[in-house]
Formats: structure tokens, C-alpha cells, sequence
């Protein structure tokens, strides 16, 4: 008599063949015993983190930095918006907008990035709302971070200083008087794109400081700057593209500028 277990067959073609034993179950994975742990395993040493200088004060430069203007020379960064050499003017140390010149941009193109930079706008108030010390910082040339003297200057509340213009408003108004020196530190990370070419897929973002208070808390842009008609219509597939002041025909003037590529 032939056991079940010894079983073959025979095929068609007259040749025995073995059945075909089931495949062994995937062991389930074990979790690790936090006792049997030891503190070196989630230690991670290599490679070691880049060490960099920072500035002797928390606006200065850091070792890694870009100065793109160091108070003194402004061809050696800028241009204007053709190209041609800037028409703003230098003062004391300062980047001053000309009424007419035209925004001016930086040679260099950027995508991920920090960025510091001061502004003030004029000690002598004219105009109101946004006719008062308005310019603006662009960031790869589309996305504005407002600057405006907002100093007991009402307008609409996503065109005041620090708002992403016309699309995220400041947290709070910290703006100091006129005439006196303000700080923007932004962080900025550039965006992708999906295939259709109108969308991203992953929008730029962007967190503000001003004058060392948050502002803008890693906000999702929702497209380039538009004056009239929403962002979303508007977006296009981009590269790096350059850092740009823009000429709003108010004095607004600049310094201490600097950048670090993320």
C-alpha cells in the first residue's frame, strides 16, 4: 500500500514529477527591546556637521555668506532689471531707491536660500497707505515680501509691511518709526513642479522675521505676485532666479544684505 505522503504523479508527458512543497511564511519582524539597547546605537557621527564662523553680532555675515552689498559698491552684485548698471545711488553706506531707476536685481540667480537684509524707509512722512515708503523684496523674481511704512499707516492688511503682498498678512505689525532701520531674516524654500506645467508640487514657502519677531510662519506661497487676479492663474514652471528690490518711486533705502544658499 503507498502512503499519502510518498504521492507522485505522473504528467501527460509520462515523466514523475515531485509536488511542490508550500513556500516557508516571512517571518514577522521582531521590535527591538529597548533593554537590550545601548545609547551608541542611535548615535550618528559621520559625517561630521560643516563648521562655519558666525558674524561677531547675530545681522553679520556668517563665514559661508554672500554679501551682495557691503556699503560701498553696487555693480559688483546689481543691475538693473536689463541688465544695464543700477541708477540707484549709495550713501552713507546705504542703498538708496531713485525714483524712476527702475527695480534692480542681482546678478547671481538663487532657488533655496537665507537671506538678511535692512531697510528704512523715509524720516520724512509723505503720502499715505501705500504711497508711503513702499518697496518691496522679491524673492526669484516673482514672490514679494512687502516693505512699507507701516508706522500708524493703515492700508489694506495684506499689502502692510511684512505681508506677503496680497496674499498672507503679517502675524503683528512691528514696525518701527520712520527713518530708522528695520531688519527682514526670511527663509526661504524654492518650489517644484508638477508635469501639467500650471501647478507645483510643492510650493514655495517662506518664514519672515521682522526685527526679530516671526512674521510669516512657513506659509505656503500660493503663486507669484499678482496686483490684479489670483496667484493660482499665474504660476509657470521657474529655475533659480535673482533677488530683486523693487523701485516703488519712494527713497526706501538698504543695506547690511546678505545670503546663504540652502
Amino acid at each position: 500500500m503507498i502512503s499519502l505522503a510518498l504521492f507522485t504523479f505522473v504528467c501527460s508527458s509520462g515523466q514523475v514529477q515531485q509536488a511542490t512543497p508550500p513556500a516557508a511564511p516571512t517571518p514577522t519582524p521582531r521590535p527591538v527591546d529597548p533593554n537590550r539597547m545601548s545609547p551608541g546605537m542611535t548615535e550618528i557621527w559621520n559625517p561630521e556637521v560643516t563648521i562655519i564662523q558666525p558674524g561677531t553680532k547675530d545681522s553679520d555675515a556668517p563665514s559661508d555668506a554672500i554679501v551682495l552689498f557691503n556699503g560701498m559698491d553696487i555693480s559688483q552684485e546689481w543691475t538693473d532689471r536689463r541688465g544695464n548698471p543700477s541708477r540707484w545711488i549709495v550713501a552713507d553706506g546705504a542703498l538708496i531707491s531713485v525714483r524712476g531707476a527702475g527695480d534692480i536685481k542681482t546678478k547671481r540667480t538663487f532657488s533655496s536660500f537665507q537671506l538678511h537684509i535692512e531697510w528704512r524707509t523715509p524720516a520724512e512722512v509723505t503720502g499715505e497707505g501705500q504711497g508711503r515708503g513702499n518697496s518691496g523684496v522679491f524673492l526669484q523674481e516673482r514672490y514679494e515680501l512687502q516693505v512699507l511704512d507701516s508706522y500708524n499707516n493703515r492700508t489694506y492688511r495684506n499689502g502692510q509691511a511684512g505681508s506677503i503682498y496680497k496674499q498672507f498678512t503679517p502675524l503683528v505689525n512691528v514696525c518701527r518709526k520712520p527713518g530708522e532701520w528695520q531688519t527682514y531674516d526670511i527663509i526661504y524654500t524654492a518650489p517644484t513642479f508638477n508635469k501639467d506645467s500650471t501647478s507645483y508640487f510643492t510650493p514655495p514657502r517662506v518664514t519672515v522675521l521682522q526685527n526679530g519677531v516671526l512674521i510669516q510662519n512657513n506659509v505656503s506661497i500660493r503663486g507669484p505676485m499678482e496686483y490684479i487676479g489670483i496667484p493660482e492663474y499665474f504660476v509657470k514652471p521657474h529655475g533659480a532666479g535673482s533677488l530683486v528690490l523693487q523701485d516703488h518711486t519712494n527713497p526706501v533705502a538698504y543695506r547690511n544684505i546678505w545670503i546663504r544658499e540652502l
